[in-house]
């Protein structure tokens, strides 16, 4: 027997919808496993390796919107195709938003099956260079902020993986809390010397009369209390990668003396007349506006042009909210891990509410309300009310507010006050690409009748018109 193509995961309430399935797969050579529930496929999903999941939308208990989510906690990368019936089709839009490949609506032929499946496992094997970078950023550290399938965020992954193998200096910017030493250590893990030190150093965490000593060292003697000589982080990190982190908090003739270091690739310790050679590379992080602080005086030009040869953004949570569902379950199952806490599960209100947070502290912020959440609530299932926002950001969750969407079946209310018109917009901004692409795909279902189009997505005849002047869709793709 040939090996088989993939491995692939049916999820369904309906055993007549499992069996049919499993034939149709089975005859293209694909091995099929099959679960009846949301709660048994994610405990199959986490003893196995499945290249693509199958899933309904509508299933008692864990739904699969709900599985969709605990999936992409546990693997961002993995293959969900939704199945759905033509009344839940709201439903499996919104299943696209969330991160699922595709929806098939139900009854479906064996073909348009086929189709879907081979054109989602190409994807997927196009994105292993990504799923392997990211792998080795996972093996190394200890948090895995780099989670994440929102365009933000590839653009980070890209800039990673083309400066990595270089020796250029590369200065990383961002919020606080955005992971800008993940990004550090990924860059040194993925070039030449990953296999030498990396040295981190906190630039505004050490007292200006010692860090002259603590970056460069010093002799016996150099001065009174130097018993004995001191080696220097720049002596530590030879060979490897040194990382300057908050490099803005750095003393003007500590700049002075690293613009040395970078220019001339040696440095003197304190006391001693001869220089030392060093290989390293200089990655640099703030949250600072430098050129602001180069024109106001409190940072050198020389040392920032030095630095900025290569600049990584690191985005904040609010410009990727796309990303926040699977990073809440990734760090959910971190804290259950971590702490030996029992089975916990957000609930679909949970992830409205934590996808509308401002997140000040941006993922950091998102970890630590998992961490208490999962910490403080005894039950298995944690809501709205169980979250906690600390720094002043309010939970929007109240029942039974009048300007409330309603979630879904549940009884649970997510208020939308005007102060958060602006966060909706840009929450909007985010999802267009994603909502072009899920209406080109309904066009090409309807044969490119708009009339068909607009009842497959739920909106009136007129509004769809709208988007289609909006995302400038060819006519030749919509027919009256």
């Amino acid at each position: 027997m040939p090996e088989p193509q993939a491995n692939i995961l049916i999820v369904d309430d309906e055993e007549h919808i499992r069996k049919i399935m499993s034939i149709m797969l089975s005859k293209r050579n694909y091995a099929c496993h099959t679960a009846a529930s949301g709660e048994e496929a994610l405990g199959l999903f986490k003893k196995e390796s499945y290249d693509a999941v199958f899933t309904d939308l509508k299933m008692p208990g864990m739904d699969g919107l709900e599985l969709l989510a605990n999936l992409k906690g546990l693997d961002p990368e993995v293959v969900v195709i939704v199945l759905t019936a033509f009344a839940s089709m709201e439903t499996a839009i919104l299943a696209m938003k969330a991160g699922a490949y595709d929806y098939i609506s139900k009854p479906f032929n064996e073909d348009e099956i086929a189709i879907v499946l081979e054109k989602a496992l190409e994807r997927g094997r196009l994105l292993a260079e990504n799923r392997l970078l990211k792998k080795r950023i996972g093996e190394r550290l200890d948090s895995q902020v780099f989670l994440g399938e929102s365009n933000a965020m590839r653009k980070v992954f890209d800039m990673i993986a083309k400066v990595a193998d270089t020796k250029a200096t590369v200065l990383i910017t961002g919020e606080s809390g955005t992971g800008k030493e993940l990004a550090a250590r990924s860059i040194h893990l993925n070039s030449p010397r990953r296999n030498k030190p990396f040295v981190a150093v906190n630039c505004g965490a050490i007292p200006a009369n010692l860090m002259e000593s603590e970056f460069f060292g010093h002799i016996k003697g150099a001065f009174t209390g130097a018993d004995k000589a001191k080696t220097g982080l720049i002596a530590e990190a030879d060979g490897g990668t040194l990382f300057l982190d908050e490099v803005s908090d750095l003393p003007l003739e500590m700049q002075v003396k690293f613009l040395r270091v970078l220019q001339e690739e040696e440095y003197r310790r304190v006391g001693e007349n001869s220089p030392k050679k060093v290989d390293l590379r200089v990655l640099a992080a703030t949250n600072k506006n430098l050129p602001q602080e180069v024109q106001e005086g409190r940072f050198r030009e020389d040392l920032y042009y030095r630095l900025n040869v290569i600049r990584l953004q690191m985005p904040p949570l609010r410009e990727r909210r796309e990303d926040i569902p699977m990073l809440a379950l990734h760090f959910l199952n971190e804290a259950v891990e971590k702490h030996n806490l029992g089975p916990k599960r957000l609930s679909p209100a949970a992830l409205k509410v934590l996808a509308l947070q401002t997140f000040n502290g941006n993922v950091r912020a998102l970890r630590n309300v998992l961490v208490q959440a999962a910490i403080m609530k005894e039950g298995e299932l944690i809501g709205p009310d169980d979250l906690f926002f600390p720094g002043g950001e309010e939970n929007p969750f109240v029942p039974g507010d009048s300007d409330s969407v309603p979630d879904g079946d549940d009884s649970l209310i997510l208020k939308l006050p005007r102060a958060w018109t602006e966060l909706k917009g840009a929450l909007r901004s985010v999802t267009e690409e994603t909502e072009k692409e899920i209406i080109r795909r309904a066009l090409a279902r309807a044969g490119g009748n708009r009339t068909k189009t607009a009842l497959i997505l739920g909106l009136s005849r007129r509004t769809l018109i709208t988007k289609l002047n909006q995302y400038d869709i060819p006519a030749k793709l919509a027919k009256k």
